[in-house]
């Protein structure tokens, strides 16, 4: 049995890795497209931070790893599937057949149509390669404007920070982090980075970019404002990598489609992580859940069932936990609401503490907070069990800050309910 495994990031390391422990004899080949060690993304800016050098951002700190479990490597890109023939074409001209065939390939980003976004000084922080050319050219004071305060772009932002640089920061939503954060939150988050010495420009966009004398880039933004710097970064956001998909008979909407065992409608052909699209059972769509826990589990997921152990996911779990220079925040399932349902919200501007919680009856389905990781447990306990909170929604509303004695209450009731029938 030959397992193909296109991408080597968490999901393509975790999902050969689970193979190979039950299929000791199978035949692994492990494809990625850049000249690196398997390695993670999201460690990239702790090394711009400092706090780890390059050997820190690889998966497996061994150099022969992958080589002792005897998965094979190849450095190339994928050009096109052939799901009929179950073969794939890479860019160095070699064809690969394949029995099972993993998908892993995670997500790009997304390149802003901005008049000279290719001029020089303009970079993504998205690979090795991207965090060595920025390491060399973001020093204390340069100035730097970052595109993009999302999810990334704040993990980001805090690492350009603690090197000294002088740094602003454009976001064309009307709040920091809106696609996981409401408007208090979001602008709490904005408050915060400003007194730290950011500037914020949120509900603009950058409009127009010129190069100009010494290197520097002359930046036009959509609120009027003109403004120098030395360096720009690119955060705002990312996309599924699925281009190669096209024309495979793979379908696809944002990401590829997959059932709960992470198998696309194709038998043999898996997808995991950033690229693949999940059900959620939360909010009864479709998602890509781009976050490194959803893409480890669907990894593990997808390669027991590639090495014939039946395994199914219970859901895509809608959960963020972001740290913004010391400000930690979170996001939990459906934080924007639902149709009828109601809300309870509380703000303690001085101390930088805030809470919202959404319900459906007496169903808590979404939460966002910003300053109170005592609660991160309880909040994705409640929400993911999906407990009753019958008279307890009423004390959520009067008070958010009795989540604890909700969810020991209510769970302890719900144990016994399932006592009892069963």
């Amino acid at each position: 049995m030959q397992h193909v495994i296109i991408g080597n990031g968490p999901a393509g390391a975790i999902a050969a890795e689970t193979i190979r422990k039950h299929k000791p004899n199978d035949r692994i080949i492990l494809i990625g497209d850049e000249h690196e060690p398997p390695y993670s993304r999201m460690a990239i800016p702790y090394l711009l931070h400092g706090n780890i050098d390059e050997q820190g951002t690889h998966l497996r700190k061994k150099d022969d790893h992958f080589g002792r479990l005897k998965i094979d490597q190849i450095v190339a890109r994928v050009k096109h599937i052939d799901s009929a023939a179950k073969s794939i074409a890479l860019d160095n001209g070699t064809t690969i057949v394949y029995d099972k065939l993993l998908i892993a390939t995670g997500s790009v980003p997304a390149k802003p149509p901005i008049p000279g976004i290719d001029s020089p000084g303009i970079y993504n922080c998205w690979t090795l390669a991207d965090a060595r050319k920025i390491m060399a050219s973001a020093q204390r004071g340069t100035r730097v404007l970052q595109m993009g305060a999302g999810f990334i772009g704040c993990i980001i932002l805090e690492a350009l920070a603690v090197r000294g640089v002088q740094l602003t920061v454009v976001e064309m939503g009307e709040r920091m982090v809106p696609r996981m954060m409401g408007e208090g939150a979001g602008n709490m988050i904005r408050r915060w980075c400003e007194a730290k010495g950011i500037t914020v420009h949120t509900g603009a966009r950058v409009d127009k970019i010129e190069a100009i004398d010494g290197g520097a880039l002359r930046v036009s933004l959509s609120n009027g404002m003109t403004l120098e710097v030395d360096v720009i970064i690119s955060a705002t956001g990312v996309k599924p990598n699925i281009g190669f998909v096209k024309d495979s008979g793979i379908p696809c909407a944002t990401g590829i489609l997959v059932d709960a065992g992470m198998q696309t409608s194709i038998p043999g052909v898996y997808a995991a992580g950033d690229c693949a699209e999940a059900f959620d059972p939360a909010t009864g769509k479709t998602v890509v859940s781009a976050i490194q826990p959803n893409a480890a589990e669907q990894a593990r997921c997808a390669g027991l069932n590639m090495a014939g152990h039946p395994q199914v996911q219970r859901g895509v779990t809608q959960i963020n936990v972001l740290d913004t220079l010391g400000l930690i925040s979170t996001s939990f399932g459906q934080w924007e609401g639902v149709p009828g349902g109601e809300r309870a919200e509380l703000t303690d501007v001085e101390a930088y503490k805030y809470i919202r919680l959404e319900f459906s009856g007496d169903l808590l389905v979404g939460a966002n907070t910003i300053g109170l990781t005592e609660h991160v447990g309880v909040l994705r306990g409640l929400i993911e069990s999906k407990v009753r909170l019958g008279e307890w929604k009423t004390h959520l509303m009067e008070d958010p800050f009795r989540l604890k004695e909700a969810y020991i209450a209510c769970t302890q009731q719900q144990d016994a309910w399932l006592a009892a029938a069963a």
